[in-house]
């Protein structure tokens, strides 16, 4: 799924070519990824002008003149593209907008697991995110105040959207890797210099993933992205640590897989 890094590196790859832009039609291929917005974008959408493109947490939000949002989830495996009209269709081509200009924003999806949304309040749809990660405003206090009551495994509080915004599976694991704290060490036993480092290390990896573009996992899905090349330990099962040498270990949590240094993350 992509996490913050790929899904910050898609915004502003379509900023430039669609900021200014006017939708002119809208053709949904599969209805269960527009749900009860379909009507709504296929009568509303027409006709409304991009103002900005922003993201919240994993979710695309493109802001529109009208004040309405249209709001996407590209879910496990979705992408976005500009292309013109005469290009050929990819297979996976779920949903199609139409632009003034001769192009089309074309959302892929082989799994049709991904969601759009057109509403004119968003915090319908995105009320229930936690804070932003890269935030100026969101302080190392203010992740500190975040595990108050907070219990369980910390890896699972990273995933949970509405803890913290944009983790996913990689990041989580990197960031705990650099803040030497195991995945499945439980929420409340961490000491405040924990949470701290902990902080620290999330910010630092998320900004040198944006840097690099994200990870490149699947050819068709994440394009462009190199800090794959730098994971420490996601992916990196049995494989030696590069701090000490020590196999790294996957365990699982949950329906999601966790991978750790058992030396370094004590």
């Amino acid at each position: 799924m992509p996490e913050l890094p790929e899904v910050e590196t898609i915004v502003r790859r379509l900023r430039n070519p669609l900021i200014g832009r006017t939708f002119c039609d809208v053709y949904v291929d599969w209805e269960r990824m527009a749900g009860a917005s379909s009507i709504d974008l296929r009568a509303c959408l027409p006709g409304q002008r991009v103002e900005a493109i922003g993201r919240r947490g994993k979710y695309l939000v493109f802001q529109l003149l009208s004040g309405d949002s249209l709001i996407i989830h590209l879910k496990m495996t979705g992408d976005l593209r500009v292309a013109p009209v005469s290009e050929a269709y990819h297979k996976h081509d779920r949903v199609v907008f139409d632009l003034d200009n001769g192009y089309q924003l074309r959302f892929q999806d082989p799994r049709k697991f991904g969601r759009v949304y057109l509403t004119n309040d968003a915090k319908e749809i995105l009320g229930r995110l936690g804070p932003e990660p890269l935030d100026d405003r969101f302080t190392e206090d203010d992740f500190v105040a975040l595990f108050d009551r907070r219990s369980g495994r910390i890896k699972s509080l990273l995933l949970d959207q509405g803890f913290i915004a944009g983790l996913g599976n990689i990041y989580a694991d990197e960031a705990l890797f650099l803040a030497g704290i195991q995945p499945q060490r439980r929420a409340d036993t961490l000491l405040e210099e924990d949470k701290r480092r902990l902080y620290r290390a999330i910010r630092h990896v998320l900004g040198v993933a944006i840097e690099q573009k994200g990870s490149s996992l699947f050819d068709e899905t994440y394009r462009g992205g190199q800090y794959q090349q730098q994971f420490l330990v996601y992916g990196r099962w049995e494989q030696p640590c590069s701090e000490c040498g020590s196999p790294i270990r996957r365990t699982r949590l949950g329906q999601r897989s966790a991978h750790f240094c058992p030396n370094c993350q004590q």
